[in-house]
């Protein structure tokens, strides 16, 4: 059996034996692992649907040995040059099991991105972690995959809180860093960094241009956020296409911790329309002033049309304040804005008040009315957390060290449990109109028709959607390379014979608009998403 569809029926599987009740109007939460045995710093969802979580390898000893009583020898490592313990682990949903990883550099407050093939590329981070490149490609389940740091290549310039983006050639684009100006790309293929200066226009005393939030637009331009600026970017000609309007309100890149999203792109309009949120941040000040650094955060949002001439942020009220939350696409096409704190900013122990509330942000709703506060968890999820969409439609939360070792004591204790988001569409009293996906297929060409089976209890409507999700590298509160397609669909027939539906759609234009990768496929009836199918995008 294609081990992406054994993938699909085990998640599907789980969802129906194991789902949790679910307030039908909020969400719910439910603990998956009480000790994954390392609090992670980043987080990404494979192909297969395993999860790779990865913290830093200077932060002491973790929960977790690593196999067959294998040690990691480190000259250079601050804080443990012999270290037995593992920094990188691999999650299975469903079965909820743990398996450790070997990271040898340190990944502290780096970067990463997926390649079309569907191997994790990684990159950057602190002291002998700052030039390097990791891969890690997945396996079917877990497997015996591992880390596999470069030895033949390495970064051009270190790069230590920086934001990587896959292009529509296959190439990742690499944005900034501390003290860093320049872009790269991976591979280089000879190209020396390129100097940007509006990441030095936009640096200040405090440095809150770190981790750019960088999206891809169709127009094959990338947006590029810092602070409270931002700019359209050619990335081939190395010129600023247009410089946008300062967003109103705070700082929102790290460490001040907003949290960015490219809306999603739909084949209504031919993918021509494009916007950006921004939301959240930390009153300015706040990491370098330390009496600022409980200061109430940013309750606000912006968003603003980066194709259309001449357009300006429009401002939004969050139901409360937030900085370090996470902002995740689900498949309906609505925005989760999860994690974080109402005070202070990121840093060890420089917020409290956690935001233990997720909100609901429906870009289609009328301005005024597209929030809506849902279930609280009682996990606190401050500096260091994540959240990303797993292919069964739950979100997974993992993380929160406020301490620069891994402390067990205090108001915020470093987090080692994982714990699942259902959000609203995952409630039974949804699960009639909840599509159940057969025999997907494994991948699909640019700008060619495809079709999904799927079954429904109650007759559906004419107007299900097909949506594709990508898989981003999550951390310190933004998604790196996160998008949403709304596919057109052109067809839906219902076959007596099988019992089932037929959609046709249509794959994503060019790979400006998506770029070549796997994605999570769901087919979406009335707001309730079925389980994905991986599915590749390519030429």
């Amino acid at each position: 059996m294609d081990s992406s569809l054994l993938s699909l029926r085990c998640a599907t599987i789980f969802l129906i034996f194991c789902m949790p009740l679910t307030n039908a109007q909020g969400g719910s939460w439910k603990l998956l692992v009480k000790n994954a045995g390392i609090a992670s710093m980043h987080t990404a969802v494979t192909h297969f649907g395993t999860v790779v979580l990865l913290d830093r390898t200077d932060v002491g000893p973790s929960q977790i040995n690593l196999p067959n009583g294998t040690c990691r020898d480190d000259p250079n490592d601050l804080t443990s040059t012999h270290d037995c313990t593992a920094h990188s682990v691999l999650f299975t949903p469903g079965t909820n099991t743990i398996r450790p990883l070997t990271i040898s550099t340190d990944t502290w407050c780096s970067s990463g991105q997926f390649f079309p093939n569907g191997t994790l590329v990684q990159t950057g981070g602190d002291f002998d972690g700052n030039l390097k490149i990791r891969y890690f490609s997945p396996c079917v389940r877990s497997g015996t995959c591992d880390w596999v740091e470069a030895t033949d290549q390495q970064l051009q310039e270190g790069r230590w809180y920086a934001t990587n983006h896959l292009l529509p050639d296959g190439r990742q684009i690499i944005v900034g860093g501390r003290g860093v100006y320049t872009t790269e790309f991976i591979p280089a293929n000879g190209q020396a960094p390129t100097q940007l200066p509006f990441l030095h226009q936009t640096d200040d005393f405090q440095h809150d241009n770190y981790y750019p939030f960088v999206h891809l637009i169709p127009d094959g331009n990338l947006f590029i956020f810092a602070n409270r600026d931002s700019i359209l970017y050619n990335y081939i000609t190395n010129t600023v296409v247009r410089q946008f309007d300062t967003i109103p309100g705070e700082p929102r890149n790290y460490p001040s911790a907003g949290s960015s999203v490219l809306l999603p792109l739909t084949a209504s309009d031919d993918f021509q329309s494009a916007s950006v949120l921004v939301c959240g941040g930390a009153q300015f000040g706040a990491f370098a002033n330390f009496p600022l650094a409980f200061a109430v955060a940013s309750q606000t949002c912006g968003r603003i049309d980066v194709i259309t001439p001449n357009t300006t942020w429009e401002m939004e009220t969050m139901p409360m304040p937030r900085t370090m939350g996470d902002m995740v696409l689900l498949p309906s096409g609505d925005v989760l804005i999860i994690n974080g704190a109402q005070n202070g900013c990121s840093g060890w122990g420089f917020a409290n008040n956690a935001s233990l509330s997720p909100v609901l942000y429906q870009p289609n709703g009328l301005a005024g009315q597209r929030f809506t506060t849902l279930t609280a968890t009682t996990i606190a999820r401050v500096y260091h957390s994540t959240a990303n969409l797993l292919p069964d439609a739950r979100v997974l939360v993992a993380g929160s060290n406020t301490h620069q070792f891994y402390t067990f004591s205090g108001d915020f204790p470093t987090e080692l449990r994982l714990e699942a988001f259902y959000p609203p569409y995952l409630s039974p009293s949804f699960a009639a109109d909840k599509p159940r996906l057969f025999n997907p297929l494994t991948s699909v060409r640019y700008n060619t028709s495809f079709r999904l089976q799927v079954t429904i209890q109650n007759p559906p409507q004419l107007n299900m959607e097909v949506n594709m999700v990508s898989a981003p590298f999550t951390t310190h509160s933004f998604s790196q390379g996160q998008r949403l397609l709304k596919l057109k669909v052109v067809s839906q027939a219902f076959i007596t014979a099988t019992n089932r539906y037929i959609i046709s759609a249509i794959a994503p234009p060019n790979p400006v608009v998506a770029p070549p990768a796997y994605y999570m496929v769901f087919v979406v009836n009335e707001g309730s998403p079925s389980g994905a199918a991986w599915i590749r995008v390519s030429h």
